[in-house]
């Protein structure tokens, strides 16, 4: 069972002092823990019922701590507990190969269910950096991992400086797009392989600071001209069609 002072650790990385100080993150659900562990996300211990332990078959030495449902609701951060938490280390940080490759930046995005579904995006188009402003939500917030259903474990997420970040690769060759109410038709614009992605904050958009590195406008357009309802796109929706638009344009 549970110690008290488990039971003490696990909800102290709901915090994210207390994350960045012991290097660690919780993720909940057999979907999320079993991915991570496939992925080889090095994990500290797993707290489960006995019949999620008797159900599932690792094929990894791992320390399983046996408990139940009263106990696991003390640790959770979610409204329905589930049978399984799991204690990951925080994953190596390295950065892919970016010259030669698409990378997303988040500007200030705050939405933990956002990131979470942008990461998932990532992962199935192929994307493989993400840059986050220090003003992003982090990304081991609970709420964040549970969105992206395990994805976490497939994508190098780094928080930066992103004006020194653009100013370091930005060239005639690669080009550093941003989204707008006003640009270039995504639909109609021809698309580089290769560059930054920046996608702003769900309120404000991109920062001043940042559009003024912006060397190409996107704008998605609205197909509803006569009775739009919506001022624009969730962040992770519009990520979603950039991303598409993207891997479409590579396939001419």
């Amino acid at each position: 069972m549970l110690s008290k002072a488990q039971i003490k650790f696990i909800n102290s990385l709901h915090s994210k002092k207390q994350r960045y100080i012991n290097e660690m993150f919780i993720a909940e659900g057999n979907k999320i823990v079993i991915d991570l562990i496939n992925n080889n996300l090095e994990i500290e211990y797993i707290v489960a019922t006995a019949d999620w332990i008797s159900n599932t078959h690792l094929n990894k030495d791992i320390k399983i701590i046996e408990s139940n449902e009263q106990e696991i609701k003390k640790c959770t951060a979610l409204s329905t507990p589930t049978d399984v938490i799991a204690v990951f280390k925080f994953p190596k940080q390295e950065k892919q190969d970016i010259e030669n490759s698409l990378s997303i930046i988040l500007d200030d995005v705050q939405d933990p269910g956002n990131l979470g579904t942008i990461i998932r995006t990532a992962d199935w188009y192929g994307i493989k950096n993400i840059f986050c402003s220090k003003g992003t939500v982090d990304v081991f917030n609970p709420k964040v991992i549970q969105a992206t259903m395990g994805a976490i474990a497939g994508i190098n997420i780094v928080y930066c400086e992103v004006k020194e970040l653009i100013n370091q690769y930005a060239s005639e060759d690669f080009p550093i797009y941003g989204t707008f109410m006003e640009g270039d038709n995504i639909y109609s614009k021809e698309l580089s392989p290769k560059g930054f992605i920046v996608m702003g904050n769900e309120g404000k958009g991109v920062s001043k600071e940042i559009q003024a590195l912006i060397t190409t406008k996107l704008t998605i357009p609205s197909y509803n001209r006569d009775e739009t309802i919506s001022e624009s796109l969730n962040v992770a929706t519009a990520t979603a069609i950039i991303c598409s638009e993207f891997r479409r344009n590579s396939m001419k």
